[in-house]
């Protein structure tokens, strides 16, 4: 089956979102700059999740899924947990968390995605599974947990199950011309909720990390649970909204989508020696001239990690099983 080239255009333009708000965050010293990452938060990681989601209809436990799950997913977990544990430590740092146990930055992605998919056949069974996640999503917010960043899991879960049970008929309809004015539209409606007065008087920014207990976030119970309530509408129309502005057609950018995990996984290594190297320490002088150079850095760093040249040489840490078994097969064709 020929791929869809709007998937990878998915992929692509989500990761070079994600890569864009890691680097913006290094630049947050004005409140222009803090809307941007509060903006690109609202809606980039559930789009991501919910992509994710629809990508994972397939997955059953048999030995061939089961496998694949663990040297896509979970053997580079091992891999890249522990190397970007080393790379902090090596740039002096600070960090917490057990080896594995728990992820390390944005390696909670790997481990999450796992645990989603390995329930996958439950979470497919029946449509009620997508009003059932949002009462577990609140309840998330109660756990003092960091184990394998189980609470993100539960807390983005109605993401990841509305991925799953779409058809691909919703999706292609998402992108039909009368519904793009729509979704600039909820764009726009986000892009002033997420101003820090307006943000300030309801939430803080760090609802939109989905991992914080409603305790630590200082919060209430019954406040938090009517915060994540909004954040969840919120996301999904936002996520929803970006997912239909992105091209269906193939464009310059549809090939790299294919090598989007590529970039996830090795970005944070640019980003962290970034933050030590303080190559943003000028940013409050020139406010403006940081998020310019963070967005074209950030999409500079995507298109870099994704061509083919440097992905085809970075795909053996990210897949290494798949990697020697094409190499393997090479040989044999030879």
């Amino acid at each position: 089956m020929a791929r869809d080239p709007w998937f990878d255009n998915v992929k692509f333009a989500l990761i070079a979102f994600v890569v864009f708000g890691h680097t913006i965050g290094l630049a947050l010293v004005d409140e222009r700059n803090v809307a941007v990452y509060t903006f690109v938060y609202f809606w980039h990681m559930p789009a991501f999740v919910m992509i994710s989601g629809h990508l994972s209809r397939s997955f059953v436990w048999d030995r061939a899924h089961l496998v694949s799950l663990a040297t896509t997913l979970l053997l580079p977990y091992l891999i890249f947990d522990a190397a970007m544990y080393a790379w902090r430590d090596y740039l002096g740092q600070a960090q917490t968390g057990a080896l594995w146990l728990e992820p390390h930055w944005s390696m909670w992605y790997l481990i999450v995605l796992a645990i989603w998919r390995l329930a996958t056949p439950i979470l497919k069974l029946h449509w009620v599974v997508i009003p059932l996640s949002i009462p577990i999503s609140l309840w998330a917010g109660t756990l003092d947990l960091t184990l394998f960043d189980i609470p993100k899991a539960f807390a983005m879960l109605p993401f990841f199950v509305v991925g799953l049970h779409a058809k691909r008929s919703w999706l292609t309809a998402l992108t039909s011309w009368w519904v793009r004015p729509i979704a600039v539209g909820v764009l726009i409606w986000i892009w002033f909720s997420a101003q820090p007065e307006a943000l300030s008087q309801w939430a803080r920014v760090a609802f939109l990390w989905w991992d914080r207990s409603y305790d630590v976030l200082g919060f209430s119970e019954s406040a938090s649970f009517e915060i994540r309530l909004r954040l969840l509408a919120t996301s999904m129309a936002g996520a929803l909204a970006a997912l239909s502005l992105i091209p269906r057609r193939a464009t310059w950018f549809t090939q790299l989508g294919s090598a989007s995990l590529v970039a996830y996984l090795f970005h944070g290594f640019v980003v962290r020696y970034a933050q030590t190297a303080e190559w943003f320490d000028w940013a409050p002088q020139d406010p403006g001239r940081a998020l310019a150079v963070a967005a074209l850095g950030a999409l500079a760093l995507t298109v870099l990690l994704t061509s083919p040249p440097v992905a085809k040489r970075l795909t053996w840490a990210v897949d290494p099983v798949g990697s020697w078994r094409r190499r393997r097969a090479e040989g044999v064709a030879a």
